[in-house]
């Protein structure tokens, strides 16, 4: 949380994808003539013209089955936002301790290595449909325990985690459908990034809609919206996507005599054995846990400041406000070969606006600060692209599944650290020395990504070893 034509000499030199590429037309749509490249003489019964193409944001939505995954993510999105803040709370209601409410907060991070790690296999070995389907049901079925008042708060964490397992897995297979649905090229790019824009967005809505929620619901009655969005959304799912074969082939799974375990496992390996691969995937989770250091003490941030009690909300939100303003003007004003030129710069510099906090900055310029760094993560979009040129089809249900889970757990990482640090530092010392350290870090993933670029190593240097190149292509 990915080229075009030739990229100038700072930025890697990927492989083409063609601008707004179009998946194959429906039936429907193949009958209807081409009406060439210029101007023809039509009858009188004809139409006057064709619609035009539809470009940027609005040619991945013209694709049926890109609507479907969209609205499935966002139902099921704001429900897992809800059920958060109602399950901390009910948590709360239980038990009177702290701990044990910021826990479960903590619970939905914690898991997503043990699930994107151990699990991963699922995204490659069975239909991505089915396993999309499955999840959603297993999550609802997760959820509806949690209703019931005999459940104890041990098995109220318990499922939480069960539920934090199985979110890579899901988000790993829906990554890697959308190269089916959408393609490989720019509608790729432009789909993951929606999905992005919707994961921000429903941030700021879902806790919102959760705190009006819990003044009229009990935590129980709120967190019943959440078992009906993941059945919405396993509808959604089962009958608005087409159903294709498993992505692994018999011989990427040793004919189906390897066990899930172990195909999850040697998938990490010859992930993480790739240097290519590797040097991306860090550029994506390095960043990321180090710009979360200011969101993680935004509160005693605020009070160290004197800021009024509004300002935590603004403190946390500033961050989205940024990185979605930024993702939409990249997705849809930038071309792809823009979008790839901005990968490296981008990743190198955005973290430098955390260093204002070395000044203990008030409301306004925190603030401003903020919106920067997370306007910084636009990067993405164009590293997206790279991620799925570098990845072999067969292994890029297991690779996202894994990039999945890693992004989220370097976050909640990042976020004990700056808590353990705070607590022998000055608040705004921490945040400065977050965005230091950061930027060091993104400086030689930068120099790393520009070495493995395709043509600058040899093949050997690229594999790390002859196994990937056996076992993976």
């Amino acid at each position: 949380m990915p080229t075009d034509s030739p990229a100038p000499a700072d930025t890697p030199r990927t492989p083409t994808a063609p601008a707004a590429q179009v998946p194959a037309p429906s039936p429907e749509r193949a009958a209807l003539p081409d009406p060439g490249p210029g101007p023809t003489l039509r009858g009188p019964d004809a139409p006057k013209s064709e619609p035009a193409t539809p470009r940027g944001y609005r040619a991945v939505f013209a694709v049926a089955e890109f609507r479907a995954v969209f609205a499935a993510h966002l139902l099921s999105l704001l429900g897992v936002v809800v059920s958060e803040l109602a399950l901390t709370v009910l948590v709360y209601d239980l038990t009177g301790s702290p701990l044990l409410s910021a826990l479960t907060f903590a619970l939905g991070l914690l898991p997503y290595i043990v699930g994107g790690t151990l699990f991963a296999g699922v995204a490659d070995r069975y239909p991505a449909r089915r396993v999309l389907v499955v999840c959603d049901l297993l999550c609802a079925a997760c959820v509806a325990v949690m209703l019931v008042p005999a459940t104890p708060v041990a098995g109220l964490l318990a499922l939480r985690c069960l539920v934090a397992a199985i979110a890579p897995v899901f988000t790993g297979t829906r990554m890697a459908a959308l190269t089916d649905i959408l393609g490989e090229g720019d509608l790729y790019v432009l789909g993951r990034s929606l999905l992005r824009i919707v994961s921000q967005s429903a941030m700021l809505i879902g806790f919102g809609t959760g705190g009006v929620l819990l003044t009229v619901l009990s935590p129980r009655g709120a967190i019943t919206v959440t078992v009906v969005t993941f059945l919405c959304s396993a509808v959604l799912l089962r009958f608005g996507t087409q159903d294709r074969p498993a992505r692994a082939t018999a011989t990427a799974t040793g004919d189906g005599g390897g066990t899930l375990l172990k195909e999850s496992l040697s998938g990490a390996r010859l992930v993480l054995g790739d240097r290519r691969i590797r040097a991306l995937m860090l550029l994506f989770w390095l960043p990321a846990m180090f710009v979360v250091a200011p969101e993680a003490l935004a509160a005693p941030y605020a009070d160290a400041i004197g800021a009024p009690p509004a300002a935590l909300g603004l403190l946390l939100c500033a961050m989205a406000v940024g990185h979605i303003g930024a993702e939409l003007f990249v997705g849809s004003a930038l071309s792809p070969r823009n979008r790839s030129r901005i990968v490296l710069p981008v990743a190198a510099v955005g973290l430098l606006p955390l260093l204002v906090y070395v000044v203990r900055p008030g409301l306004p310029l925190a603030l401003a600060a903020l919106a920067l760094a997370g306007a910084g993560a636009a990067y993405v979009i164009g590293l997206d692209q790279w991620f799925v040129d570098a990845v072999p089809q067969e292994l890029r249900g297991r690779a996202m599944t894994l990039l999945t889970a890693g992004l989220m757990t370097v976050q909640g990482l990042g976020m004990a650290l700056a808590g353990l640090a705070a607590e022998f530092f000055p608040v705004h010392q921490v945040v400065a020395g977050s965005g230091i350290i950061g930027t060091v870090c993104a400086l030689l993933l930068v120099a790393e990504v520009r070495r493995t670029a395709p043509g600058q190593m040899s093949d050997t240097e690229g594999r790390d070893g002859a196994d990937r190149h056996v076992t993976s292509r």
